[in-house]
């Protein structure tokens, strides 16, 4: 598409309260982007048949004005742009009455893939949620024949853990952003980025590059992490995040809603409880507890949880063992119950969480991984 072209797309889409419905409802009557911002104003509103301050001409002008700016950043840095009347704009986010009429993305993903799945949790994730979080892709990854992308917000916590979780398992993983595509929020996670536009994952977002980044712009986004998916997974979240905002924009959007439970007294489990106390979402603990909701086919993986369990000596199994009678356990749970010098069991601990076959939790406990 040529600049003046793509810079009437990115003007109209700039002007706000546009909802696809009405974007498609002016255009049907006005021809095009072009003419739009070329009628004068009396022409537009009588063939609108309303008066809007939206047609008035410093606002046209402006925005037009400010789009040619923009298409010239689009260029320069390879950005592609999903308009809403284009087959590459994400068909589930169109079935959203608030979507934007345009995104900016860096990277290639096809973001109508069969299986979408979002991401969402506190920015103070525990050990808890981020193992949780890393099981769930790596199952995920092993048991669907065709590979889900995974949707986050680049965030601290539960959001960047989701995304190295997908580069690890090989996963397409895309990031919405709450500011332009001129910069990356938080910095630390730039080279996480840079690697997800490396692996077929995109950054993605409605805001062009001269948009200052503001709070209420990283509520905003969220319908966009709510409207791309299948499925909105809620990891850890305390009584009152911006993953509480998502989940129940998402099922407003009719899509399916997830949380992990976690115990009553856990500061970042009481949102996800209170998902499902609500009936807002429905529990899950593993990737099949989705894909058995979802109804999605799946083949079976190696079970490389078994593999390792033949390896383990006696003394070992009588670990897990008892880890998988009581769960979680502490050093003196198991030196009550194995006799086994405490400098020795400290070291067997130490080797079975390096083969990845239990997890060291807060609190100096441990259970299966």
């Amino acid at each position: 598409m040529d600049h003046d072209n793509l810079a009437y797309r990115i003007a109209f889409s700039s002007l706000r309260s546009l909802t696809p419905q009405l974007a498609e409802a002016i255009l049907s009557r006005t021809g095009s982007e072009k003419d739009f911002f070329s009628l004068s104003e009396s022409r537009l509103s009588a063939i609108m048949g309303f008066r809007n301050r939206l047609f008035s001409s410093a606002i046209r002008d402006e925005a037009l004005q400010q789009a040619h700016t923009e298409t010239s950043f689009v260029r320069d840095n390879s950005i592609s742009c999903l308009y809403f009347r284009d087959d590459t704009y994400p068909q589930r986010l169109l079935q959203c009455e608030d979507a934007p009429l345009m995104l900016y993305g860096l990277g290639d993903c096809d973001l109508n893939n069969s299986h979408i799945i979002s991401i969402v949790g506190t920015r103070h994730a525990t050990a808890y949620g981020n193992d949780f979080v890393e099981q769930l892709v790596s199952d995920l990854a092993a048991t669907l024949p065709e590979k889900p992308v995974i949707i986050s917000g680049l965030a601290y916590g539960i959001d960047i853990a989701a995304h190295r979780a997908a580069l690890k398992h090989g996963l397409p993983t895309v990031a919405v952003l709450a500011h332009g595509l001129n910069t990356i929020y938080p910095s630390a996670h730039r080279a996480a980025a840079v690697e997800m536009i490396r692996n077929n994952g995109m950054l993605l977002t409605d805001y062009k590059s001269t948009t200052v980044i503001h709070k209420g712009n990283f509520l905003a986004r969220n319908r966009i992490v709510a409207g791309l998916s299948d499925a909105l997974i809620v990891a850890e979240s305390a009584a009152k995040g911006g993953a509480l905002v998502t989940a129940r924009l998402a099922a407003g959007y009719n899509r399916d809603v997830f949380a992990l439970p976690g115990r009553t007294s856990d500061k970042y489990s009481t949102g996800c409880n209170h998902l499902i106390a609500d009936h807002i979402a429905g529990l899950i603990t593993s990737a099949n507890d989705l894909t058995t909701q979802m109804r999605w086919p799946t083949t079976t993986p190696s079970d490389i949880q078994a593999q390792l369990f033949e390896v383990l000596t006696e003394e070992e199994q009588a670990i897990v063992d008892i880890m998988t009678d009581r769960g979680e356990v502490t050093i003196q749970d198991l030196t009550c119950r194995i006799d086994i010098p405490i400098s020795r069991l400290m070291a067997m601990l130490i080797d079975l969480e390096f083969r990845s076959v239990i997890l060291n939790i807060p609190g100096g406990r441990y259970r299966l991984k």
